[in-house]
């Protein structure tokens, strides 16, 4: 496919810099507004369709552990954490489980151990840097967990453009025998780059819309963030002035929210959800022995 063979060619990852100014060095006053209780800033589960949002993002979570087979115990990477709702949360369920957070963002970087102190958990160590050039210790692994961080917000798979060298850079992060779990949003056939428009501009500066099937080779949690903003707008408000730097950019970018999560609820129910939505996968390092 010309399009893998382009992505070959490029460097693991673009305009890093730009994404980090456009989610993940927001101020968390801006999301703790928007998002529920675990400040999961990605899809959520909804088993029966009536769950609230702390519901659903506790059924999400509990997925991770089943589907990445995390044991106790374990040591485990999350690599590209977001505000830390899957590492505090592995860590909470595992307590003998060391939990590395790997985030590029000073903003979360102190939100998540603001939380470990608050939960009491001494078994998060959380580190900032860029993926492009960070090395992990070879072979510390026994799990690695990429979860997109947010429908429709890039997470780590989804600003990569070069994932053969991703994948070699994970690889060498794991033990033999050890797993990398993936949670991406998808197109269900074709993968594509945000090149020009809106939302590419003021959210997916770099982004890559992988397929479905790349790394072979939920629409309802964002109604919920929505109608959250609009409730708490007046305490959203001073987060909003102090990210965006004045009245009037909060005006803007406050609109800007609303019209982004109203855009993403429906691109995922078009087609009747059929067309874009999440892919997971669970990958296995070689082992020798």
């Amino acid at each position: 496919m010309a399009y893998l063979e382009r992505l070959r060619k490029q460097p693991i990852a673009l305009e890093t810099n730009t994404a980090n100014k456009q989610h993940y060095e927001v101020g968390t006053g801006v999301l703790t507004a928007c998002l529920g209780p675990r400040m999961k800033y990605s899809s959520c589960l909804y088993p029966t369709g009536s769950e609230t949002l702390a519901q659903a993002e506790e059924a999400m979570l509990q997925s991770y552990l089943e589907k990445a087979e995390l044991k106790d115990g374990m040591s485990i990477l999350d690599l590209g954490c977001g505000w830390g709702s899957g590492a505090l949360f592995f860590a909470e369920k595992l307590p003998n489980a060391r939990v590395t957070a790997f985030s590029n963002s000073r903003t979360q970087k102190e939100y998540i151990d603001a939380e470990s102190r608050r939960r009491g958990l001494i078994n998060v160590t959380v580190i900032t840097g860029n993926v492009v050039d960070y090395e992990f210790e070879g072979e510390s692994f026994d799990r690695v967990a990429s979860i997109e961080a947010s429908l429709l917000l890039p997470g780590l798979f989804e600003h990569m453009k070069n994932y053969d060298l991703l994948m070699a850079k994970v690889s060498r992060a794991l033990k033999p025998g050890g797993k990398l779990f993936v949670h991406i949003f998808a197109h269900k056939t074709t993968p594509y780059d945000y090149e020009e428009g809106w939302m590419t501009t003021h959210f997916f500066s770099g982004g890559t819309m992988p397929s479905a099937d790349l790394l072979l080779y939920f629409q309802r949690h964002l109604k919920h963030w929505l109608s959250s903003m609009i409730a708490k707008k007046k305490q959203m408000w001073p987060h909003l002035v102090e990210t965006y730097g004045g009245e009037g950019e909060a005006t803007t970018w406050y609109n800007r929210w609303q019209v982004f999560y109203m855009a993403c609820s429906e691109l995922f129910a078009y087609d009747g959800g059929d067309t874009w939505g999440v892919a997971q996968g669970l990958f296995e390092k070689h082992n020798p022995s």
